[in-house]
């Protein structure tokens, strides 16, 4: 209940997300991806920082896809 005493639903997929632990973990993943690539892309090498970079992104392009699969 809120402070209105309306009782909140959630929806029924919302409720169980049997995936929700492997896309924390890869959310994670690419939060710390996209940092580092940043620090590097900055600090030591364009290049390599952009490989960084996107391989990051790969992490988030699989956390996505489990979202869809749900």
């Amino acid at each position: 209940m809120d402070n209105n005493g309306r009782i909140h639903h959630r929806r029924e997929d919302e409720k169980e997300d049997k995936h929700l632990k492997i896309r924390n973990i890869l959310n994670i993943i690419f939060m710390l991806g996209a940092l580092i690539g940043v620090g590097v892309y900055f600090l030591i090498d364009q290049w390599v920082g952009t490989i960084v970079i996107v391989i990051a992104m790969l992490f988030k392009f699989a956390e996505c896809s489990f979202r869809f699969l749900r």
